[in-house]
């Protein structure tokens, strides 16, 4: 499963969002999806880590949603990634919530919307999950620089985006903050699991994140 611990998040709350896909839904003794690539502390679209995600949170009260009309598809042709996003929140115990279908994304509500001025628009889902098919995120590792991604929002806007860098992370190291903020640079993320498999645990070592800014 993917689960997500969130910082001061641009110093407007106390959420702690930290993305640590562990498991994804894979069982203790299981292959992984792919192939495990070497564990470095982060990599380029280059790399090929292992198509898995997961996000845990501290435990922490969120801030209020902000008033925003919310993403309800994602696209990148070029990998075949095309799937429903619905809003999720923060579940008992401080984690990110993300829908159980590895065919459907969540998207991070109480950060910044595909229209929102500023701030990470945050798009997580699970690679895999128990009696499910590997899902569209596991090819987000994939995407090159440059590469086109689409959100369409509830209203039917069409916010376009151009991949800036693909990087996996160990969940140790990931940049909670950075990738979690509501001010700043506007910027769509992504975010599913990856690295190495440990069969003991079903989990995988990494954080595999795409970084989008907008087109116009």
């Amino acid at each position: 499963m993917m689960r997500t611990t969130v910082g001061s998040l641009g110093g407007l709350g106390a959420l702690a969002v930290v993305l640590m896909l562990a498991g994804c839904g894979s069982t203790p003794g299981a292959a992984p999806p792919g192939p495990t690539p070497s564990a470095d502390p982060a990599r380029s679209a280059t790399a090929a880590p292992t198509p898995v995600v997961d996000v845990p949170v501290a435990a922490a009260t969120p801030t209020p949603a902000r008033p925003s009309v919310p993403p309800v598809r994602v696209a990148a042709p070029s990998i075949g990634v095309d799937m429903p996003v619905v809003s999720v929140g923060v579940e008992t115990g401080g984690f990110m919530e993300l829908p159980p279908d590895p065919a459907v994304a969540g998207w991070y509500r109480f950060g910044a919307a595909p229209a929102s001025p500023d701030g990470s628009v945050v798009i997580s889902a699970h690679v895999d999950a128990p009696d499910k098919p590997i899902g569209p995120f596991s090819r987000l590792r994939e995407l090159p620089v440059g590469e086109a991604i689409e959100v369409t929002d509830a209203a039917g806007a069409v916010h376009r985006y151009a991949v800036q860098s693909v990087t996996y992370y160990p969940k140790t190291a990931l940049p909670v903050d950075d990738l979690f903020a509501r001010s700043g640079s506007d910027a769509l993320v992504l975010i599913t699991c990856g690295g190495a498999f440990d069969a003991a645990t079903g989990r995988y070592a990494d954080n595999v994140v795409a970084i989008a800014t907008p087109t116009t």
